[in-house]
């Protein structure tokens, strides 16, 4: 089941093919029309919430409570309207689709998560002349010596799909990372590896923009602002329940149509399980909650020659104007254009 956030009101919806369909008016129409029941939509609201949040919150049965309407919908019902002469399906290219964050999500991300973006990045730091140790499994096992890290987005309002990113007032080199995310759908604390897949509920693309000079002040004490600044993260365009494997998910970054990123989630050195029971120690996941697992190789740091002095040459990384895509299959597309910085008034 692929799921968007759609429309002024930003109400939960069914991506099928090219349409949207209201999940919670849908429910309402079966319950009425199907079930008889009273009050269709108090109940839907219930059991099949419109909220994204109340709908993850909501458990198993809303699900099932979607999955029953669109099957009603689109099999025995004799209209596609609402009994209040509600637009129940919508053009997908006719309404505004949103970024799909959860109220009140916080967003964990991984770093230093793929062996070869890794190993690209530790070539840079040697005068790029990779050393007889810098192999790909010794820069794995070296992640995984050194253990897992990460930082989080805070950012209330990521940007949604063909949304504009604004290219940072100071930065001089802006970054794309294209990661593959998953949803939390349940409440959980100490949360073992071996559980984890259970408490997945779903799964979505995240775009990971990142300033990458200059480098923050203060080594000893760092605020992630290279990684937090409005708009510094895009999310969609849907979330797939059901139908992805996080654990071997594939993903590809194209800038201006040239494709600079092309993997798979289970090259990660560590993976979603180690992530959830890593962060969850001592800390309570809630449903919506995001973990998003890092990205390998391709972004403009990693795949650009370091200049003498430790600068990077301009030329694979963003400016404004530039059109970034991540796509992965069955999840679609995420667009971004990035922009200049509005002036002040």
């Amino acid at each position: 089941m692929r799921l968007v956030v759609f429309g002024p009101d930003r109400r939960l919806g069914y991506l099928r093919q090219s349409q949207v369909v209201d999940v919670s008016l849908a429910f309402a129409k079966y319950l009425r029309e199907r079930q008889n029941e009273r009050y269709p939509y108090g109940v839907a609201e219930q059991q099949a919430p419109a909220d994204l949040m109340r709908f993850i919150e909501a458990g198993p049965i809303a699900l099932e409570n979607a999955e029953k309407a669109i099957a009603y919908l689109f099999g025995e019902a004799q209209s596609k309207t609402g009994e209040r002469g509600e637009t129940l399906v919508h053009a997908a290219g006719e309404v505004t689709i949103h970024a799909p964050v959860p109220k009140g999500a916080r967003v964990a991300c991984a770093g230093a998560n793929f062996a070869d973006h890794a190993l690209a990045m530790a070539i840079k730091m040697q005068g790029n002349k990779p050393g007889p140790a810098l192999t790909l499994e010794a820069a794995r096992e070296k992640q995984r010596q050194e253990g897992i890290r990460g930082f989080w987005k805070v950012g209330k309002d990521p940007v949604g799909p063909d949304g504009e990113v604004i290219y940072p007032s100071w930065s001089t080199r802006f970054d794309y990372e294209g990661e593959i995310a998953v949803i939390l759908g349940k409440k959980g604390k100490d949360i073992k590896a071996a559980d984890a897949r259970q408490y997945i509920w779903g799964v979505t693309l995240l775009a990971d923009w990142s300033i990458r000079r200059p480098l923050e002040p203060n080594k000893g004490s760092r605020f992630a602002t290279s990684k937090n600044f409005d708009t510094g993260y895009s999310l969609g365009p849907c979330i797939v329940v059901g139908e992805v494997d996080p654990f071997d998910a594939t993903v590809e970054v194209f800038v201006n149509n040239e494709r600079r990123q092309n993997y798979s989630t289970k090259t990660m050195v560590y993976d979603f399980a180690e992530y959830i029971e890593f962060l969850s120690l001592d800390f309570t996941f809630y449903p919506g909650d995001i973990v998003s697992g890092g990205t390998a190789a391709g972004t403009a740091a990693d795949s650009s020659e370091m200049l003498p002095g430790g600068e990077y040459p301009p030329d694979k990384f963003l400016k404004p104007g530039d059109m970034v895509e991540i796509r992965s299959p069955i999840i679609g597309s995420l667009r971004a254009k990035i922009v200049p910085k509005p002036t002040a008034r």
